[in-house]
């Protein structure tokens, strides 16, 4: 009997993203069909264990524009949508996911924010750096950094010395 991925999925109003969490997966088959039936199955680990899920999605979707990526920890698929909205769950049926099915909060933007989060992708010249809150603002003087760089007056041999404390635990006065 196998056993049920982990499975995450994020959208976007024109393509949705499903990853399966699965390391060092081996033998991986990936299937869809232009209905929404997606298909996944592959074994990982030394005792090769067999991995499968097969779901219905909940709208229609363009099986040449949809891509997949296997790498060394998961598996990822980006399914475009045949028309351009939002779903409300990403499988047909209603009713609770199955316990495999997470979102995927990394890749996940609210459908009002859509535009933002695009806008906010574009790294071009005047992309602005300071609103990542990366620290560092504020007035930043390089000429000054570089004199403070070269007044350190301390030795750092005295100060390797001063820091020893021998294996015995007490700290030795200095003579």
């Amino acid at each position: 009997m196998s056993r049920h991925p982990t499975v995450k999925w994020a959208q976007r109003s024109d393509k949705i993203y499903i990853t399966v969490d699965l390391p060092d997966a081996k033998d991986v088959k990936l299937k869809l069909e232009p209905e929404g039936k997606f298909f996944f199955s592959a074994t990982s680990g030394a005792d090769n264990i067999p991995y499968e899920f097969d779901t219905d999605l909940y709208d229609k979707v363009d099986v040449n524009e949809s891509k997949a990526s296997v790498g060394l920890r998961n598996i990822c698929y980006l399914a475009k949508k045949t028309e351009s909205k939002w779903w409300s769950r990403l499988l047909k049926q209603e009713g609770k996911p199955p316990v495999f099915l997470k979102v995927d909060w990394d890749k996940w933007v609210d459908e009002d924010e859509e535009q933002d989060a695009v806008a906010d992708m574009d790294f071009g010249d005047d992309f602005d750096f300071s609103k990542l809150n990366m620290g560092g603002g504020g007035d930043f003087d390089a000429d000054a950094a570089d004199e403070d760089e070269g007044n350190d007056d301390s030795d750092p041999e005295e100060e390797n010395e001063e820091k020893a404390v021998p294996a015995s635990g007490e700290a030795e006065a200095k003579t």
